[in-house]
């Protein structure tokens, strides 16, 4: 399995994991220090007092495995950690039986009864940790909080805080090659938070543009970073395992067919709503929906080109993955096509 390896390294570089001391010290949980934080509640003056999340490798891995598993239904499921002055810890995470839409997830009583006796018998065996965040997916369309996702939201941080929102695209995840993920947490109501620098650009579909647009302001992102020691690396091998296999057998192409589709047709309606002089919900531009009314016209087209520029880099990729792998495990002798697009349609036909 040194492929596997391998790939389980290129994963853990791409997406920056950190390595921390033999000791775990990251791992012991302290109830008396945790039960004081719950009591002073320092998060309730600062709306932005949580500035860090801190996810343990094998949360991550567990989180990007159930979402993938759900395909373009949205999946949902519940955060185990505590906090650290300025920083909320993911050490795990437990899918939550829930129905899910290509748009939305609903959680009936059952959830939140599964999600109660999970808990208890975590602590029977020794795990302290108290659920502190929710996760779900968005297939296909970026990482950020929908008007329902900040009303539930909002509901937790209000009645058990802490409480942290995670998002993750499982499509642009096989796409990128990276894990597509973002964590919020909401401000409170009425509350009006000062004007920040614009965030890292995502590519928001049309018709999602107004939902986003009109609930940005309510709620920031933190910053995420990943770790990994070796109280996990034994769980973490068993599960990469399973998602190196995953992807191993799988086409980009072929599963991210009907994403790829939908991208190119999402750019042609944004270039034809941008020439017939439309102006969307949330803003006067058109495209990630925060732009402001007065945009100017090459801002719009430069973010319609760099949606563009991301479409064929993850194209490409595909296309390398599939060729490689046809070179691989399909034929005796490398592809000595001059044309790769050629030899990747070769590929797709064959894997089909």
């Amino acid at each position: 399995m040194s492929g596997s390896s391998s790939a389980q390294k290129q994963f853990e570089f791409e997406n920056n994991f950190e390595n921390i001391s033999s000791v775990d010290e990251i791992f012991k949980y302290d109830s008396a220090v945790q039960a004081d934080i719950l009591k002073t509640k320092p998060w309730a003056k600062d709306p932005n007092y949580f500035k860090e999340v801190k996810i343990s490798a094998l949360a991550l891995l567990k989180m990007v495995i159930h979402a993938r598993s759900g395909g373009n239904i949205e999946i949902m499921g519940s955060l185990l950690g505590k906090v650290d002055g300025e920083v909320m810890i993911v050490m795990d995470c437990f899918a939550l039986p829930v129905e899910g839409t290509e748009t939305r997830v609903n959680a009936a009583a059952g959830s939140y009864e599964y999600m109660t006796e999970y808990c208890l018998q975590s602590k029977q065996v020794g795990r302290n940790e108290n659920v502190i965040g929710w996760y779900h997916s968005h297939p296909g369309y970026g990482c950020w909080l929908s008007g329902i996702d900040v009303q539930t939201q909002m509901s937790h941080q209000q009645y058990t805080d802490p409480f942290l929102a995670i998002v993750v695209d499982p499509t642009r995840t096989i796409s990128a090659g990276k894990v597509s993920l973002g964590a919020f947490r909401t401000y409170p109501k009425g509350y009006t938070p000062p004007d920040a620098a614009p965030s890292e650009y995502q590519t928001i579909p049309l018709h999602k543009i107004s939902d986003y647009g009109v609930h940005c302001k309510q709620y920031y992102s933190l910053e995420v970073s990943y770790f990994k020691s070796s109280l996990d690396k034994r769980l973490l091998d068993l599960l990469w395992n399973k998602y190196w296999l995953d992807t191993l057998s799988s086409s980009t192409l072929l599963i991210n067919a009907q994403y790829i589709t939908g991208q190119i047709r999402d750019i042609t309606d944004k270039l034809e709503s941008d020439s017939g002089g439309g102006v969307r919900p949330g803003g006067g531009g058109v495209y990630s929906g925060f732009e402001v009314a007065g945009e100017k016209g090459e801002d719009k087209l430069g973010k319609i080109t760099a949606d563009c520029n991301k479409m064929t880099v993850e194209s490409l990729h595909g296309l390398a993955l599939q060729i490689i792998k046809h070179g691989l495990f399909n034929s005796t002798t490398c592809v000595q096509s001059s044309d790769p697009a050629a030899a990747a349609g070769q590929a797709c036909a064959e894997t089909r």
